[in-house]
């Protein structure tokens, strides 16, 4: 009986992972059949970007939420969740930078060098993404165990991947700006819940 909790919260854990592995891959899944059947309206190429993007900066959100929900309603085994949430939503954002080069410039990689040191918005964008990949490749238990404390702090700089992520949204935006505006409040507001961290990495990084 004293194993039935252990039970209980690993089933949890493998129930949510699957929900999160159904939930992630079939609307990719779904975008790209649409795409194929030529159903995706008058710009299918800014509704696959954007759909990638912004599926992306959700899933970033989700794993700055899942440890202030964990804590407020003390269900500890939520955090075994959050890798799963990172590992998508960089394979979001890499569709989302695959689709901008394949599909908005045509696999002109000069021109796609020469955009993001023209227009910030995608430079800022591709630094997130470039942390964004450092993350996923350093996530697995293995290099975990071999970075020991500087695991954590490097995986911190997923507060700044996520900050970054709201202003490359809301400077890609020319119209509309509800939308990211939205988006960068939640963002600062689930930062609140990490100030102490935040400004622990922001002094280490400018040491």
């Amino acid at each position: 009986m004293k194993n039935l909790p252990a039970l209980n919260a690993n089933k949890k854990v493998f129930l949510l992972k699957l929900f999160i592995h159904l939930s992630a891959l079939l609307p990719l899944a779904n975008l790209y059949y649409l795409a194929f059947l030529d159903e995706l309206g008058a710009d299918p190429v800014e509704r696959v970007i954007h759909f990638t993007g912004i599926g992306a900066f959700n899933l970033l959100l989700l794993t700055l939420l899942v440890s202030p929900v964990a804590k407020k309603f003390k269900q500890g085994f939520l955090m075994k969740i959050r890798r799963v949430l990172g590992l998508y939503a960089f394979i979001y954002a890499l569709f989302h930078v695959i689709n901008f080069i394949a599909f908005d410039l045509q696999l002109a990689w000069g021109l796609f060098f020469g955009e993001i040191i023209k227009r910030p918005y995608i430079t800022i964008g591709m630094l997130a993404f470039v942390l964004l990949s450092i993350l996923a490749i350093t996530s697995h238990n293995t290099i975990k165990g071999k970075m020991g404390k500087n695991w954590q702090k490097l995986h911190n700089l997923n507060y700044v991947i996520t900050l970054l992520v709201a202003v490359h949204f809301y400077w890609s935006v020319k119209s509309e700006l509800i939308s990211p505006l939205f988006y960068f409040l939640l963002t600062i507001v689930l930062l609140l819940f990490r100030y102490k961290k935040l400004k622990a990495l922001i002094s280490s990084l400018f040491r």
